[in-house]
């Protein structure tokens, strides 16, 4: 429905913004339609947990009495989760402009993104008076606030904060997990495209 309601066309780019698993009823599809179509993405903290604990997922099924997604990805979804990297450079979206990067969760200020720690990449939040990164939510220091480029950063995960629009951050995540909705940041032209959940899929 989103990339329809964007005007996606076949080959068009498409870069989703991490955690492709854990976020809705059939993870397994989501991995596969984005393999499948080619589409390009980040790595969430939800799919390193994955990967982390995909020899687990027999374990998992057995506790839980049931089959989860960890053990309904197929190896071709694990291959494609195991190839993500943390942040892809998109290049300026306009001659002129800054380079537009796509990261899960966020970056420390005044830190080259090859520089950055793994943990600040995929669970970034904050950055608090102290000037520590932390990824609890604390509603009055999101990092995004204080990052000032050079790059332009496209982000996820801050679902709780909701549509961020900063002059060298946006964040996207606008909670569609929790039915709320699903967005898209359209480039070159900067338009935000919503649509909304069609049901709450986490408690929060």
């Amino acid at each position: 429905m989103l990339l329809g309601k964007c005007g996606y066309r076949q080959g068009d780019r498409v870069v989703l913004a991490g955690d492709l698993v854990a976020k809705g009823p059939d993870s397994q599809a989501v991995v596969q339609l984005a393999r499948e179509d080619g589409l390009l993405a980040v790595l969430g903290n939800h799919d390193a947990f994955a990967l982390a604990h995909r020899h687990d997922a027999g374990k998992v099924d057995r506790i839980r009495g049931r089959r989860s997604y960890l053990g309904q990805l197929l190896p071709a979804d694990w291959e494609y989760l195991a190839s993500l990297p943390f942040f892809l450079r998109l290049g300026p979206a306009k001659p002129g402009g800054p380079e537009m990067v796509v990261v899960h969760a966020g970056a420390v200020p005044d830190i080259p993104l090859e520089q950055q720690k793994r943990e600040h990449l995929l669970s970034l939040r904050s950055i608090d008076d102290t000037g520590a990164p932390t990824s609890r939510l604390l509603v009055h220091f999101p990092w995004a606030a204080k990052w000032c480029g050079p790059e332009s950063l496209v982000f996820g995960h801050d679902a709780v904060r909701g549509l961020q629009k900063l002059p060298l951050a946006t964040g996207i995540d606008s909670g569609c997990v929790y039915g709320r909705a699903l967005t898209a940041l359209v480039l070159p032209e900067g338009d935000i495209v919503q649509v909304a959940a069609l049901r709450r899929y986490n408690g929060r």
